[in-house]
């Protein structure tokens, strides 16, 4: 559900490991996977292509074992819904989104027992139309239950992963994992967004170094308030990842500001600034931020509706 960067590669390696994948997508990526195939571009994998289904209607699906759910966070509020026809009394729903309360968003819609939620290091977009690239030796699954502990189906899709080639890991743990992706997305991805820098002169220069770490220590006080099952070491842990994230490269958030797509900014910043609201716990650098990257998200968006409109 969602055939981008994410949904395109682990979406492809199921299909090329033999499992009878559908690719859920639109317009002329979705004219170009039915005439010629999906083909995946890999740093990881090597270059393949895929003959599978593809459609933009979920009704002609039918209940499938496994919804992938891997929609950017603005297009929830459509594709949950969209997902309710392929939904059996044993189908699982694994979000491997950014963001924080997507997995509580198609539990409220379709119900605790079908969801499972997880997070993706990845770097990955659609190159093209029918064309999906993933870039660097980065690509890992850590996925899970929405409570804490390993259950038979869990066991059962790691079996199907790793069949199919990805680095994946079964986590007791989901929840945490994606709350540490969250604090360090969150803290980071703005102040990239902001600066409009690579992370190699974001991360060395001292001011913007210490900006960043109050950044996450605000969110891991939202965490804590919360109750969110993070780790003691989970600012050591953001610390670490800002450093090992490659030198030239930049926030796919930065990249939507830069390219005028649009953004994920109220999943990130705007869920940090109305979780501190809600928490009375304060969070002036994410909101300052969010503040400072708002009028352009909406300038984005105001020009996106206007051309969908002359359309």
């Amino acid at each position: 559900m969602g055939t981008g960067g994410v949904g395109g590669f682990f979406g492809g390696l199921l299909a090329r490991s033999g499992q009878d994948v559908v690719f859920i997508a639109r317009g002329a990526h979705l004219e170009a996977i039915k005439r010629t195939g999906l083909k995946v571009a890999s740093d990881l994998a090597g270059e393949f292509t895929v003959s599978s289904s593809a459609t933009d209607d979920t009704g002609t699906v039918g209940p499938v074992d496994l919804v992938l759910y891997t929609v950017k966070m603005y297009h929830n509020d459509a594709a949950i819904p969209a997902v309710a026809p392929m939904v059996g009394p044993d189908t699982i729903i694994l979000t491997l989104q950014n963001g924080i309360d997507n997995a509580d968003r198609l539990v409220a819609a379709l119900g605790k027992e079908h969801v499972m939620l997880g997070v993706v290091m990845l770097q990955g977009r659609v190159r093209e139309p029918g064309v999906v690239e993933q870039l660097g030796q980065v690509g890992q699954v850590i996925f899970g239950e929405m409570e804490s502990g390993i259950t038979p189906r869990g066991q059962r899709l790691l079996r199907v992963f790793e069949q199919a080639g990805w680095n994946v890991e079964l986590s007791d743990n989901a929840l945490g994992a994606v709350w540490r992706k969250f604090i360090y997305l969150a803290g980071s991805a703005g102040i990239n967004a902001a600066t409009r820098v690579t992370y190699g002169e974001m991360r060395t220069l001292p001011e913007t170094r210490v900006l960043l770490r109050t950044a996450y220590e605000e969110v891991i006080r939202l965490a804590n308030a919360k109750g969110a099952p993070v780790d003691d070491d989970v600012l050591d842990w953001c610390m670490t990842a800002l450093d090992n994230y490659p030198e030239a490269g930049m926030a796919s958030l930065a990249k939507d500001f830069t390219s005028e797509r649009r953004v994920e900014l109220e999943g990130l910043m705007g869920t940090v600034v109305r979780m501190g609201e809600e928490l009375d716990v304060p969070t002036p650098v994410n909101s300052f931020i969010y503040a400072i990257l708002k009028p352009v998200a909406v300038r984005i968006e105001q020009a996106q509706a206007a051309r969908a409109t002359r359309v």
